[in-house]
């Protein structure tokens, strides 16, 4: 269960408080003494003795606070958050726990990041901004850990597509169902010199497998998954002696933590979730190939 999954879990185990940002969600387990939006709060735990964190305002819109304890202690080491997020919070797997540059502890459960204290007393989940970069630290952190080795991919499992001279190279899980794989297919008909792999990953609804057999098995693969996500025309159904590499798929996105789509995968060995904007697809798709890939 990723982090996200359990938030939607706890339900009313626990008193919520949503501002007037509909994204924002507070939810405290103390009957008192918790700071209300607005109102100073001031940590002297974290990185060490001087570290301060002080906070004048409630969440953010997108953040999500969990309160857990009252009080802040000694910064402790990686191993011992870890051992506290697990009593706190049993359900979720930890993959790893880090220190971060802001008196933080980065906790990674999945592909998901989660903030705390030395203490595990309160939990966050949000976008982490460096106030003097302005650089969005838990998208990059993502990035990193989500890296893989372009050449590792197994190729064959995925639908092929190229235009041009196919030197920008992309690989990509796409759900039949998925809008944002829809919208994402819109901008690339409009890059030119591309190859696209797509691993159907059909997560998403019902029928999902269906339509992923259906175009897996088609005469042109890569042209039915165009057809179907451009222009919402479905191929034939496939024949009863037609199978699709479907569980493989599964079990190579459950591998890579590929959580929702669209999830690409380009040759610098960098991954990003989500539906890019034209520019900023090129830019990674135009960034120097991996070495060894």
């Amino acid at each position: 269960m990723n982090f996200r999954a359990w938030l939607s879990a706890v339900g009313v185990a626990a008193a919520v408080a949503v501002s007037a940002h509909a994204a924002d969600k507070v939810i405290s387990t103390q009957s008192a003494g918790q700071p209300v939006p607005g109102e100073t709060v001031t940590s002297t735990s974290g990185a060490g003795p001087s570290a301060k964190v002080t906070s004048t305002a409630g969440p953010n819109p997108g953040e999500k606070v969990i309160s857990t304890a009252s009080g802040q202690g000694n910064a402790g080491d990686t191993e011992q958050v870890a051992a506290l997020f697990h009593q706190r919070f049993p359900d979720l797997a930890v993959t790893a726990v880090r220190r971060t540059p802001y008196g933080l502890f980065e906790v990674q459960v999945g592909m998901d990041l989660i903030y705390t204290d030395s203490n595990v007393g309160w939990v966050m989940e949000g976008p982490l901004i460096d106030a003097a970069t302005r650089q969005d630290v838990t998208r990059e952190r993502q990035e990193q850990i989500g890296a893989v080795s372009f050449d590792q991919l197994p190729l064959n499992l995925a639908v092929k597509r190229v235009t041009g001279d196919g030197s920008r190279v992309l690989a990509v899980f796409e759900d039949p169902n998925c809008g944002y794989c829809k919208q994402l297919r819109q901008t690339l008909e409009d890059v030119p010199n591309l190859t696209v792999y797509t691993f159907i990953y059909p997560i998403l609804a019902p029928d999902s497998r269906v339509k992923a057999r259906d175009i897996w098995c088609a005469p042109h693969p890569g042209q039915a998954w165009d057809d179907w996500m451009v222009r919402g025309k479905m191929p034939a159904p496939a024949s009863g002696n037609c199978s699709a590499p479907i569980e493989q798929v599964l079990a190579l996105g459950q591998r890579l933590m590929v959580r929702g789509t669209p999830t690409l995968f380009f040759r610098d060995g960098s991954r990003v979730s989500g539906a890019l904007p034209r520019e900023e697809l090129l830019a990674h798709l135009n960034k120097p190939t991996q070495k060894g890939g």
